[in-house]
């Protein structure tokens, strides 16, 4: 991760025994080790895995969530894909993913996260988005409904300023449940916010946003 993403001035979070901190550097973050509930994406020891190349990349970050040196919790941020529409968005963040063990949900963690990393001035730089595909959700560990879980992520990122956006992206599309919020840094160009704006819907040039 490169040091400019580092922010020395916001202090970390303790909710009871669990210290939320970040950006994480890779030698810290390879001392820790995954909760084996943390598996949405793929397999706890890959998902580490994945979490140190993010760190090793420029605009990488990521917060954790931790007890001792075991993390039960974590938040990623990096440049979109770039077999996604909004790679070609120059000021472009993705909230690459957000996901809290099983048996540490509805503690506030997850909150704590996303306070966590929005409290970092270098978002204020960027249109920072998160993408939320619906096979990615917990939805038997958590008891809710899609629909319930889909109200649940939309309230989560609102906390942080993270709205819900209409849009033709077809990785958006390709469920009903899946969902694009976005928040528009402090910084961040009226040319660059307007190039986001009519990226919304590429495909239907004549809808009126």
């Amino acid at each position: 991760m490169n040091n400019a993403n580092l922010e020395p001035y916001s202090q970390n979070i303790n909710i009871g025994e669990v210290l939320v901190e970040g950006p994480v550097n890779t030698a810290d973050l390879e001392k820790m080790y995954m909760n084996e509930g943390l598996k949405s994406f793929r397999p706890a020891d890959r998902q580490k895995e994945a979490l140190l190349k993010i760190t090793a990349l420029p605009e990488g970050m990521i917060y954790v969530a931790r007890i001792g040196q075991e993390i039960i919790g974590y938040l990623t941020f990096h440049y979109p894909s770039k077999y996604s529409r909004w790679s070609k968005h120059p000021r472009v963040l993705e909230l690459g993913g957000i996901e809290v063990s099983a048996p540490w949900r509805k503690k506030g963690i997850s909150t704590a996260l996303l306070q966590k990393a929005f409290t970092n001035r270098v978002v204020e730089e960027y249109i920072v988005v998160a993408i939320e595909f619906c096979w990615h959700w917990d939805l038997r560990g958590s008891g809710l409904s899609l629909l319930a879980y889909h109200r649940m992520m939309i309230n989560a990122f609102k906390k942080v300023g993270l709205m819900k956006r209409a849009t033709d992206d077809p990785d958006i599309l390709e469920d009903p449940a899946n969902v694009l919020t976005a928040r528009i840094g402090r910084n961040v160009s009226e040319e660059d916010i307007l190039l986001f704006e009519n990226m919304l819907f590429e495909n239907r040039q004549d809808l009126k946003i």
